[in-house]
């Protein structure tokens, strides 16, 4: 029996700097699989009424994550703390969270109202109030109207609401949402994940949401946790993890990155692609007054397509692609590097042009595990050949 249930009194929810209440925090908390570590000193806490993302590639360890939160997993150690008070210790059953599911385990055999109702009739809750709560849910999810249509005479989308329905109606302080798009269309996806964020702010409550999606993370998050093999490499705001990436990991997994080694010689002041740039960062600490190999990150859209020039970086056009709101461009630099550009005017395949950017689109990173080796071909250029084959 936790804490809580034996005094009968809520808790004070932690406060972080900025006067935001933690509702969850979880600390050094590691997973294994017989000898297989799928969980690395999980550290990281979720504020109230947040839209917390974990992001990464499968079998990074964030289905796990949230597997664990809802109590359908166990960690091997660490503490995760629900409202100060021991959340592992909690039954699954009686934890203030639901899941949502990629597949939505809806009853083929019960119509829309009793699905929604289903936990509870379980719960032995009267008639009058399940049908009170359940037109509420409907209503919120925008199925009005729609509690005696059967399962298979919706469409896929209207099946998602269908399954978070069930899952608000409870109540719950907090909603596990597994990859619950997986399964819809590109269209539909992108006008969920707009429903639902709006249906986050209107419901109060708390998301957690699994993702390997970047769009979709960046899109519906206030936080996102980029997750790779059991170890968060980075937390922050989505504009924060796209535009200050930690390491080259983080910069080539949230969209298209130009990674180029430099030196950062001074204050606001890089060595790389055989010149010197002004940017807007500062030497690392660990510097001192020495010179400090660095990874250059520039994000595609910020290069600036110029006439061949001693002032630019030069190179010939190696491809280019139409993609709806800009065009592709892989450039053959003359300083030995592939580069990509995204730009709304095109150019030719083989015509020669010059690159520049602003200091401010300049980022520079910590050299790391993940620093690209540039003396095998670059991602850009694997990219290329892969396309090929296929």
């Amino acid at each position: 029996m936790t804490d809580l249930q034996k005094d009968g009194k809520k808790p004070q929810l932690l406060e972080d700097a900025t006067g935001s209440t933690h509702i969850i925090e979880i600390k050094n908390m590691n997973k294994s699989y017989e000898n297989l570590q799928v969980l690395s000193n999980i550290t990281f806490y979720i504020r109230n009424n947040e839209f917390l993302t974990l992001l990464g590639p499968s079998g990074c360890g964030k289905t796990t994550t949230l597997r664990i939160l809802a109590g359908f997993e166990t960690a091997d150690n660490g503490i995760v703390n629900f409202d100060g008070h021991d959340l592992l210790r909690v039954p699954a059953h009686k934890r203030q969270l639901n899941t949502v599911f990629q597949r939505y385990a809806l009853f083929p055999h019960l119509n829309v109202f009793d699905n929604v109702a289903f936990s509870l009739r379980l719960k032995k809750v009267s008639k009058a109030e399940i049908r009170t709560r359940v037109e509420e849910a409907l209503e919120t999810v925008g199925l009005s109207g729609y509690g005696n249509r059967w399962v298979d005479q919706i469409s896929g989308g209207q099946m998602q609401r269908v399954a978070i329905a069930r899952a608000i109606i409870n109540r719950p302080r907090v909603l596990l949402l597994d990859e619950p798009l997986g399964a819809l269309d590109l269209k539909m996806r992108k006008e969920m994940q707009i429903e639902l964020k709006e249906m986050q702010r209107e419901l109060g409550i708390t998301f957690v949401y699994v993702t390997h999606d970047q769009e979709e993370a960046l899109t519906m998050s206030d936080t996102i946790i980029v997750m790779k093999d059991g170890v968060i490499q980075q937390i922050g705001t989505p504009t924060d993890i796209y535009n200050e990436p930690k390491n080259a990991y983080v910069a080539d997994f949230i969209g298209e990155s130009n990674i180029i080694p430099g030196t950062m010689t001074a204050d606001y002041e890089v060595l790389f692609a055989g010149k010197t740039f002004t940017c807007v960062d500062t030497l690392f600490p660990e510097a001192g007054a020495e010179a400090l190999p660095v990874d250059v990150v520039i994000r595609p859209e910020d290069i600036y397509v110029k006439d061949e020039g001693s002032a630019h970086i030069n190179g010939t056009v190696y491809s280019i692609v139409f993609k709806g709101v800009h065009y592709e461009m892989v450039v053959d630099g003359d300083d030995g590097f592939t580069w990509m550009i995204h730009d709304v005017d095109p150019v030719k395949v083989g015509q020669r042009i010059g690159m520049t950017f602003d200091p401010d689109d300049i980022h520079i990173m910590r050299k790391s595990d993940f620093s690209p080796d540039h003396t095998k071909k670059s991602s850009v250029q694997d990219a290329l050949l892969q396309d090929a084959l296929l």
